[in-house]
């Protein structure tokens, strides 16, 4: 690699880098791509048979495995040794998700994948509040027809919901049946007025190409050998490698952006994780995909005369429109679910059946005290048994002996989790920065969070809770544990629900956004950024399908670019 010149260099091998290394490669490009962590290779380390009993406190979650023993995200998460993050003083919470491993998040993430809507892309437009997007859902739809094509969503037909974009035949695989805890939860919604739909999810239930179907039988969040989930490291650089244009070095963590004196990105400098070398690569064109924090850092950390305060940064807005989703949940025992035959609930990890948005027409009805909404995700049915279920079972009584495993046999399957995932408006309280003291292990100075959670947000997470509860009294059920109805103290930790975006917005002019709608940076032309970072909202959608989306289109755009002479 010393001395050679590639034609884009991307940094991050997740949804976006994963995704750019796809197209670029197969267009033609010498691509290089730097991942911070280390290699990975799911067909090999992913623990599909296992059971709690093979592994250490039967897999519960520790400090340093917080999802569990088999998680796939093997080196990093919330902490990651010599990498410190830090919190602004006075702000609320926050919490940052780093998988320090080839393909990223896509490695570890629940596979829910729902498009954008036209509300989504001009929220300004419709209520005043947050910002437009400088692009519309029918610009986007082409990718995402695309992506779902290529990486197998199943979803089944048409619903014909409210800004819940419907795909064009042939773009899903087909839905699988809804468990019965499901079935139960949407006949309560029904009740009250509200539909239910299958879930979309980026899990196979048909072959795909030398990619067999899910055969239900290990949690997504390990990983997948058989490549039945979407994994940019199983569908996106596999082919990409294929096509001897990439070349992917991993335990490398980029710092800066690099430019020559005319202000042009000549490439990246970056540290060998394992030696602590300091190291630079050089391309014709640079392509961040690292995250929505790791970007901004980058971009932060990237100073020189021509760029004071960090690059692309001269209106301040790097780093700035922080968002994640609004998330709450609740865990009820439903009476009806107790004594079942005993059958196979498992089906896909992820739930089978969704509560999409439904309340557009009583927001403009002025019959809610808040804007946007949220989707609702639910879990339950007789999946493998793991330490919390005596918690969960015994209603607190201490149960014992044969007592405690009758009472386990006859409610077994019988508890139901619901949680929200809904839409954040971006705010000037939500923020990173670069911590003017704190640096990381190889002298890299680390981001620093800014977090507060808006009213309508506490709103939003207020409503969902008792809308929970109403669900579950219709279901006859009771929740366990106490309930927190205050909305400021049900919502989620701010990162918590690992969708964090923004913080390098796409928009019309140089004076509103970091880069243009396709992903450009407006003060280093050949320089993009794809992921998170460039989303202007976040809906009450998973982002993960509409960063594959927006990606593929910024690195096609590239390509066009590169193919004219336009770099």
């Amino acid at each position: 690699m010393a001395g050679a010149v590639f034609d884009v260099l991307i940094v991050g091998s997740g949804a976006g880098g994963g995704m750019a290394a796809y197209e670029l490669t197969r267009r033609g490009f010498k691509v290089l791509m730097l991942e911070a962590g280390r290699h990975y290779d799911p067909l090999t380390e992913t623990p599909m048979f296992n059971l709690p009993s093979e592994a250490p406190l039967r897999g519960e979650p520790t400090p340093d495995k917080a999802f569990g023993y088999y998680d796939a995200t093997i080196d990093g998460g919330w902490d990651v040794p010599g990498e410190p993050y830090t919190i602004a003083e006075g702000s609320e919470p926050f919490k940052w998700w780093r998988p320090r491993m080839l393909g990223g998040r896509t490695n570890h993430w629940a596979r829910v994948s729902l498009r954008f809507g036209p509300y989504d892309f001009k929220p300004y437009s419709r209520d005043g509040l947050g910002f437009d997007w400088p692009v519309d859902y029918d610009e986007i739809a082409p990718w995402y027809d695309k992506v779902e094509r290529l990486i197998g969503v199943c979803g089944g037909r048409p619903q014909g919901l409210e800004n819940i974009p419907d795909s064009p035949a042939g773009c899903l695989q087909p839905a699988p049946p809804p468990k019965l805890h499901e079935l139960l939860v949407s006949r309560a919604y029904a009740s009250m007025g509200i539909p239910s739909s299958p879930v979309h999810a980026a899990i196979l239930t048909q072959q795909l190409g030398d990619r067999p179907p899910c055969f239900y039988a290990t949690p997504c969040l390990r990983g997948c050998s058989i490549r039945a989930n979407f994994q940019s490291t199983t569908v996106l650089l596999p082919p990409a490698i294929a096509t001897g244009n990439l070349t992917v070095r991993t335990d490398a963590m980029v710092y800066q952006v690099d430019l020559d004196k005319a202000g042009k990105a000549t490439g990246v400098s970056f540290i060998d994780r394992k030696t602590g070398a300091h190291h630079s690569a050089r391309a014709k064109a640079v392509v961040l995909s690292a995250g929505a924090g790791e970007t901004a850092r980058i971009l932060l950390n990237s100073k020189s005369s021509q760029f004071p305060d960090g690059l692309g940064n001269d209106h301040g807005l790097v780093g700035r429109y922080l968002m994640d989703s609004v998330g709450t949940k609740i865990t009820a025992q439903i009476p009806a679910l107790e004594d079942m035959p005993v059958t196979n609930d498992d089906g896909m990890s992820v739930m089978h059946t969704y509560i999409p948005w439904w309340g557009h027409g009583m927001q403009a009805r002025k019959q809610l005290d808040f804007p946007r909404g949220y989707h609702v995700e639910m879990q339950g049915g007789r999946m493998m048994p793991s330490m919390s279920l005596v918690d969960w079972l015994d209603d607190g009584q201490g149960l014992n002996g044969p007592d405690l495993r009758a009472m386990m046999r006859k409610r077994y399957g019988s508890t139901v989790r619901m949680g929200s995932r809904g839409e954040m408006i971006p705010n000037d309280d939500c923020f990173c920065d670069i911590d003017p003291k704190v640096k990381d292990q190889w002298g890299i100075p680390v981001l620093r969070f800014h977090w507060k959670w808006g009213e309508t947000e506490t709103r939003q997470a207020a409503h969902a809770i008792t809308t929970f509860l109403e669900v579950i009294d219709r279901m006859g059920g009771k929740p366990v544990g106490p309930v927190e109805r205050d909305g400021r103290k049900a919502i989620s930790k701010g990162g918590e629900i690992i969708h964090e975006v923004g913080t390098a917005r796409m928009g019309s002019t140089a004076k509103n956004s970091v880069v243009d709608g396709f992903g450009r940076s407006w003060a280093v032309k050949n320089l993009f950024v794809a992921d998170g970072a460039v989303m202007v909202s976040s809906p009450d959608k998973n982002p993960t399908l509409s960063i594959l989306a927006l990606s593929w289109r910024t690195s096609a755009h590239l390509a066009d670019l590169a193919e004219r002479g336009e770099l």
